[in-house]
């Protein structure tokens, strides 16, 4: 049999981390055809079905599983051989992919990363800040700031930080409204929030904490959209303080609500030791030891 190019294998791997073809396509760069027509001529190769298809996408069969580990044995040894040696301790290259919240990731690590970048510029950096996140268990990331701590999966994971949340509005919407109470909050002001069959997160549900019948009526995914709906005076809503404590036109409201929450930094417990990221792990814990002040305010 003719060796199999690395690059049908490849494609193989971005299936069984995504579990559909669709976003594994997107991933890989390719349309969902072309890297359909790879996995035909893989199983081809091999004479197995390596994926069973279901209603929410590709599901390894067990010849696929054994393939599967074969083959993120020789993603791994890949990684190690392009790894600068440890003599050259300055000089990292390759791709580093980092998935956080779009929170942190805009307003914190967006915000510095230029510094780390700087320190490596043979490092291409994927800073992946959305409104979800992808999977180190999966190898979609090299490192993930999650909002809760992974239960399951081939990871490692540590408290990153502690965070602040607070309610917070405009002044033009305080002098047009009146300042929220418990009392009125609920029947006299328009609240800002989650849309809730959207939240990725259990973490996500603030009002709740605040109060048990609070639901918003401007509602996005988006914890930036929240946080210029807000500042623009369109209602009241929960924001952490690193997005909102340094804006002198929001005002803090209800001062005895206060909401902690913590990010997790996760690895694949495979590729933790790489070089790249360790380094970016470590610049990671350094930069919100640094800003803790920004994390949980006053």
């Amino acid at each position: 049999m003719q060796p199999i190019p690395w690059g049908d294998l490849q494609d193989f791997l971005a299936i069984a981390r995504a579990g559909q073809i669709a976003r594994a396509a997107a991933q890989v760069g390719v349309d969902a055809t072309t890297i359909g027509r790879r996995l035909r001529r893989l199983e081809a190769r091999l004479g197995a079905t390596l994926f069973e298809q279901t209603r929410e996408g590709q599901v390894l069969t067990e010849a696929g599983e054994r393939l599967l580990a074969q083959v993120e044995a020789m993603q791994r040894a890949s990684e190690r051989i392009g790894e600068t040696p440890e003599g050259d301790r300055d000089t990292l290259s390759g791709l580093l992919r980092i998935s956080v919240s779009e929170g942190f990731g805009t307003w914190l690590v967006a915000e510095h990363l230029y510094d780390f970048a700087a320190r490596h510029p043979a490092l291409t950096i994927d800073l992946v800040a959305s409104s979800g996140f992808l999977s180190p268990s999966k190898r979609e990331a090299d490192l993930a700031v999650l909002l809760d701590r992974p239960s399951a999966g081939p990871v490692v994971a540590s408290k990153l930080a502690d965070y602040t949340l607070r309610l917070y509005a405009s002044r033009g919407y305080l002098d047009r409204h009146g300042t929220p109470t418990r009392e009125t909050i609920a029947a006299d002001h328009r609240l800002v929030g989650y849309i809730p069959d959207l939240l990725y997160s259990p973490e996500l549900r603030y009002l709740r904490e605040i109060d048990a019948g609070l639901s918003p009526v401007l509602r996005s995914s988006s914890i930036n959209a929240q946080a210029r709906l807000i500042a623009s005076g369109a209602g009241v809503g929960v924001l952490p303080h690193f997005i909102a404590g340094g804006d002198p036109d929001l005002v803090r409201v209800m001062p005895a609500v206060e909401i902690a929450r913590a990010f997790w930094l996760v690895t694949h417990r495979d590729t933790r030791q790489l070089r790249r990221v360790r380094a970016f792990r470590a610049w990671l814990v350094e930069l919100v030891t640094r800003h803790r002040a920004q994390l949980i305010g006053p």
